[in-house]
């Protein structure tokens, strides 16, 4: 039996021609994973960095996206050849890699993400989901074809590096990161900072002169637009934690009075 598997994430921004838009899967829980694959959003990132997602959970979300027409990637926990080796065995046919702060590590998640002699990733076809149990025809040879490697830039080494960063064959795509990229910059909890904005700014147009495509997390709305009016690739706009968190603080707004409302949050 020969099965088809589906185009890479970096199929997908060669034939857009817009931003391509997702949001954060955190929850650890494949029912709302399902809700948010039937969204209508172009992509969704199922996290192992910041989140209770395990190996087991990461396999029953990427099982219950794949009914939908959205491309799902992993986040790794860290660049580590172990780790991503499990996630791509798993099935996932795009890997994020945080915390990418130099051309070697980005040259090291990419010998994670390919087999010898290209890179040092274990061969698990016939026992995993990532060959379909080697009903994937050709896939040990076609590999590279059907992966992507997103790498993660969030420091401010990361930044200075972004260009040497973005040239290393085998990465993909650029994704920046503003949230720890305000913290090494001494802007903790400040994305918005203009400095840090800057150091965004400098970083796309570093990866955009590469020839990559780049993307940028940004869950405030108006942040957002501004990414996609300057020529983002991709973005996240949203995560489901933040979603659920957001909308039932705005039930609370509206339903309970300030004074028992304050009340009940001490509690």
């Amino acid at each position: 039996m020969a099965l088809q598997l589906a185009p890479s994430f970096r199929a997908r921004l060669a034939e857009s021609d817009r931003a391509l838009v997702g949001m954060w899967a955190c929850s650890g829980s494949p029912l709302v994973t399902e809700v948010a694959a039937g969204s209508g959003l172009d992509w969704l990132l199922i996290d192992m960095e910041h989140s209770a997602n395990t190996l087991d959970s990461v396999l029953v979300q990427l099982q219950v996206t794949a009914a939908y027409p959205i491309t799902p990637i992993v986040r790794a926990p860290f660049n580590d050849v172990v780790a991503i080796k499990q996630i791509l065995d798993l099935g996932a046919q795009n890997v994020l890699v945080p915390m990418v702060s130099s051309a070697d590590e980005a040259r090291s998640a990419v010998r994670a993400v390919r087999y010898p002699p290209a890179g040092v990733r274990g061969v698990g076809s016939a026992l995993a989901r990532s060959a379909r149990w080697n009903r994937v025809d050709g896939y040990l040879q076609d590999a590279a074809e059907h992966t992507s490697l997103i790498v993660q830039i969030e420091t401010a080494a990361g930044v200075d590096a972004a260009a040497e960063i973005a040239a290393v064959d085998g990465v993909d795509a650029v994704f920046v990161g503003p949230s720890d990229l305000a913290a090494s910059m001494g802007h903790l909890g400040q994305q918005t900072h203009p400095e840090v904005l800057e150091a965004v700014a400098r970083a796309f147009a570093a990866v955009q002169d590469a020839g990559k495509p780049v993307g940028v997390n940004a869950f405030d709305p108006v942040a957002a637009e501004e990414y996609i009016a300057h020529g983002t690739d991709f973005i996240a706009v949203g995560a489901d934690v933040a979603l659920l968190a957001r909308a039932s603080e705005a039930l609370t707004t509206r339903f309970i009075p300030a004074s028992d409302g304050a009340q009940r949050a001490s509690y």
